[in-house]
């Protein structure tokens, strides 16, 4: 998916975000990536495709969530890691754990927003990718390199996420310990 589009957004409103999700698919040729209820009573939904119908359909989605919109994105060129992140695809080895970065937001399209910007920073291997599910509505981002990739990667993302106002923690663990990776290895 390297070199792909992605738009994103989150909605206030379950019924809207399934009447938003329709128009979008309908609207432009985008392959839905994700689309779901996520916490506390909100819909997210993730497309991907050329740049062109992505701001099409983003056009559409905008105009019909109306008050209902919370977050959204369109990234022309999506680091591919993104994707990996979001699927929980991405398997961890011994060898290839080093510092963690983690990046805590107040909406899942801040945190998308974050690890495109991890990934374009620094080399990092973004990990996790996890949206609103079980946190009340918040994103994360995981990551693993260097030391100073991941400052640097965490920095930028921390940067981008804190410039929308949705910020919620940015920690950098120089030496962690293995355990804070067992689910991943």
């Amino acid at each position: 998916m390297s070199g792909r589009a992605c738009g994103a957004i989150e909605l206030s409103s379950i019924g809207i975000g399934f009447k938003v999700q329709d128009e979008m698919l309908k609207s432009a040729s985008v392959d839905l990536l994700l689309a779901r209820t996520i916490c506390s009573g909100k819909y997210f939904i993730m497309i991907g495709g050329n740049i062109s119908a992505i701001e099409a359909a983003m056009q559409t989605a905008l105009a019909i969530g109306g008050d209902a919109v919370i977050d959204h994105l369109t990234v022309a060129n999506t680091y591919e890691g993104v994707f990996s992140a979001l699927s929980q695809s991405v398997v961890l080895t011994e060898d290839n754990i080093g510092a963690l970065g983690i990046i805590e937001t107040f909406s899942g399209v801040s945190a998308v927003v974050a690890a495109d910007t991890a990934g374009k920073a620094a080399k990092v291997t973004l990990f996790r990718l996890h949206l609103a599910m079980a946190m009340g509505g918040k994103g994360l981002l995981l990551m693993t390199g260097s030391v100073s990739d991941v400052d640097a990667a965490t920095a930028a993302a921390a940067a981008a996420v804190r410039s929308r106002g949705l910020l919620v923690s940015e920690i950098v663990i120089p030496r962690p310990s293995r355990e804070l990776f067992e689910e991943y290895i």
